[in-house]
Formats: C-alpha cells, structure tokens, sequence
C-alpha cells in the first residue's frame, strides 16, 4: 500500500498560504528554541548573538542579517523570488512574536520539550515554504549559490554554518546542547518529512 503524500500546491493561494504558514512556523520553530536556553541552530546562535551585542531583537536580527546576505546573492547570480524576499521581512517579525508569546520554561523536561519542538517546527516549516516554490530563503541562496560555484552540497552548507555558528559563539549566542541535537537532527526530520510534503 503506498504511503499518503500531499502534493505540491498549483494555485496560487494554495502556494501562498503554505508560504506564509511555513514562515510562520520556522519564527516559532526559532522561538522555541531560543527558549529553551539549551542551544541555537548555527544561524540562530550568530543572530543572538549580533542582537546582543547591538540591542537587536533576535528577530531584528534575523531580518537584518537575511538583508545582508542577500547581497552576496548579487556576485553569484542568485535570483530572489517573492519567497525570498517574505523570508527576509517576516520569519525575524514571527521569531520576535512567539518569544514575546511563549513562557519561558524553568524545569529541564519543558526545556528539553521546547527545544525538540522547535527542530521539528523549523525542519517542518522549510519544507512548506521552500515547496511552495516562490523562492528559496536568503541563507539557503547562499548555499546554492555556493553549488553554482563548484562546491559540494555537503560542503557549501558545512562552510556556511561553522562560519556562523563560530562568529555567533564568539558574539554570545548561545551554543550547547541544543545546538547539536539541531545540527544531527535537522537533516534526517527534513528527509522524513519530504515523505508527505515533497519538494517534487
């Protein structure tokens, strides 16, 4: 018997709400994360720790540093689309309202609960808004940027997120834990949900 799928979205408002309902939920993926206290993904270490050592928002970070980073899109010949440009002005705006929203968990077991949610969320979350095929997000281009060049996937993307996570690190954002359930567990949810969401 074959495994149920849900096939990629062909009009428009179908695309555009699995777009904003995936950006949404990778600001809250963010947010659960930043709440646990137990370690950020590579990029949300680095713009924790921008934020504070500038008085940003995390998510005023998020939006600031995805502005940056498409500017490196310009000498690689990356072209941003309307997923793109979404990416950079609401995932920091979503991040921001859901660390507003969210309690702050004190015991580890709820820690351990908000962490593990949140790398499910953000794995969830990117394949929504990346399959609704309006664009990639500003730091994905970046590593497709860095295929067109000659590298490897595996090592476009490794370069990318050691850069940051060592910048955010030495920023201070915080890394622990969490940061590595992120970086083993990421992948793997990614692959298991393109069963039911594909790509293709």
């Amino acid at each position: 018997m074959s495994e149920t799928t849900v096939p990629l979205p062909s009009s428009l408002p179908a695309r555009l709400l699995r777009l904003y309902g995936g950006l949404a939920l990778y600001g809250l993926g963010i947010a659960l994360q930043v709440k646990s206290q137990l370690g950020n993904g590579p990029w949300n270490v680095f713009h924790e720790g921008l934020g504070l050592r500038t008085g940003m928002s995390i998510g005023m970070a998020v939006i600031v540093v995805g502005a940056l980073v498409m500017l490196l899109w310009i000498p690689m010949r990356q072209k941003p689309g309307l997923g793109t440009i979404s990416n950079v002005l609401l995932v920091g705006v979503f991040a921001d309202a859901s660390i507003f929203l969210l309690p702050t968990p004190e015991h580890l077991a709820f820690q351990g609960f908000y962490l593990l949610l949140g790398v499910v969320t953000i794995a969830f979350s990117t394949l929504l808004y990346i399959g609704a095929g309006m664009g990639p997000g500003p730091r994905d281009g970046i590593m497709t940027g860095l295929v067109r060049l000659g590298l490897s996937v595996r090592l476009a993307r490794l370069s990318i997120e050691v850069t940051v996570l060592i910048a955010g690190f030495l920023l201070g954002g915080t890394v622990g834990v969490g940061t590595v359930v992120f970086a083993l567990a990421i992948g793997p949810l990614t692959q298991l949900f393109t069963r039911w969401f594909p790509l293709t």
